[in-house]
């Protein structure tokens, strides 16, 4: 297909097939590009409409990574050399949302193998897929806040609905979770350990796949779970569940810079925490702002509605100059002190994050999803 995107087809048993999309792109951590999204949308369709394909497999090339994110370094590039920050990004941004959208409209099941980093674009593509595999490597986060951005890709949606206040803990903080994490929150399905990939996709291309897509899909849960629960005792110990009850304290009620507030200040010897506490404390606080605002908004709103609002949010990014800095300090000079626009979240300007929220087009160019 292209040479960071590779695909297989691999055959089964009785005839049908299975097709593999790989995301081919070690040295950036498989980071999600234009061309890969401009190539796999295509793709998944394509086999969606195949009658030999049976299922997808989403995967990451090497063992570092299913995918760590859009390419915002190519992101960067663009805002920085247009007098139009918000058009600059409008093509990569309209399209991976249309992707994610595609993705969990397939009809077909779609298996994502979900090993190592998973961060920003990467969880995109992997909420939509109907069976959400992580093993024992999974490292999972949305910390858009370091870099002025915000928890895009349908995060709207997912983290709202998450248990208690975790899903706006997460997204105020970008803190990592793992595999035990993931299933708790529901960002995953099934767990089997890397080591047992080959023996899933052995299992897979023996299945007696038919024509009836339910009953394809319950094949695929049933493969999943013969391997996942002899394998439960290799599961990590999750942080979100046993922190629950100190995340919905920290983030208990409406006042966003009291929220802020109790998590900056907290004073902790748990590494988990200590980490998710510094993140936000030298985050953008126009993003935390925001975070609290998406997430407001997103709990009723349909699927298609929140990539709707996320198009417009980071059209935004792009026009206000956040994300590029945020970029800037953290992966372009690297210096790490980024100088972003507000001093905290009290000095938010509410006509400036209101802007964020009002759409940037007549015709929204995801009107049709």
């Amino acid at each position: 297909m292209t040479e960071f995107l590779q695909i297989e087809e691999l055959d089964t048993a009785n005839g049908k097939a299975i097709g593999v999309a790989r995301l081919n792109s070690e040295k950036s951590l498989n980071a999600l590009s234009e061309a890969m999204i401009d190539a796999l949308g295509p793709q998944l369709a394509a086999w969606d409409a195949d009658p030999r394909i049976a299922m997808v497999v989403l995967e990451g090339a090497g063992d570092k990574a299913f995918c760590a994110g859009g390419d915002v370094v190519a992101l960067y590039n663009a805002m920085n050399g247009s007098d139009d920050g918000g058009k600059a990004v409008e093509g990569f941004f309209v399209k991976e949302y249309r992707l994610d959208y595609q993705i969990h409209c397939l009809k077909k099941p779609v298996l994502v193998w979900g090993h190592g980093i998973i961060m920003g674009g990467g969880l995109g593509l992997m909420s939509g897929a109907s069976h959400r595999v992580v093993t024992q490597t999974a490292r999972i986060a949305m910390p858009e806040i370091t870099i002025g951005l915000y928890p895009d890709v349908g995060g709207s949606y997912f983290l709202s609905r998450m248990p208690g206040k975790s899903g706006l803990f997460l997204g105020l903080t970008g803190a990592n979770i793992n595999a035990a994490d993931a299933l708790y929150v529901d960002l995953a399905d099934h767990f089997i350990p890397a080591e047992d990939k080959g023996r899933l996709f052995d299992a897979l291309c023996h299945v007696n796949w038919g024509e009836t897509l339910s009953l394809n899909h319950e094949k695929l849960t049933q493969a999943l779970k013969t391997l996942e629960m002899p394998a439960r005792a290799k599961l990590p110990r999750g942080q979100v569940k046993a922190h629950q009850d100190t995340i919905d304290r920290l983030c208990k009620g409406g006042d966003l810079a009291a929220i802020v507030q109790a998590i900056t200040g907290l004073e902790t010897d748990d590494p988990w925490l200590t980490r998710a506490r510094d993140t936000l404390r030298n985050g953008s606080p126009l993003s935390a702002a925001v975070v609290f605002e998406q997430l407001k908004r997103g709990k009723d709103m349909s699927l298609a509605e929140v990539f709707r609002m996320e198009a417009g949010l980071s059209w935004r990014c792009g026009e206000f100059g956040e994300f590029l800095e945020g970029v800037r300090a953290l992966l372009v000079d690297k210096d790490k002190a980024p100088r972003w626009r507000f001093g905290s979240v009290a000095e938010v300007d509410p006509k400036v994050l209101a802007r964020f929220f009002e759409s940037p087009w007549g015709q929204h160019p995801l009107a049709d999803i």
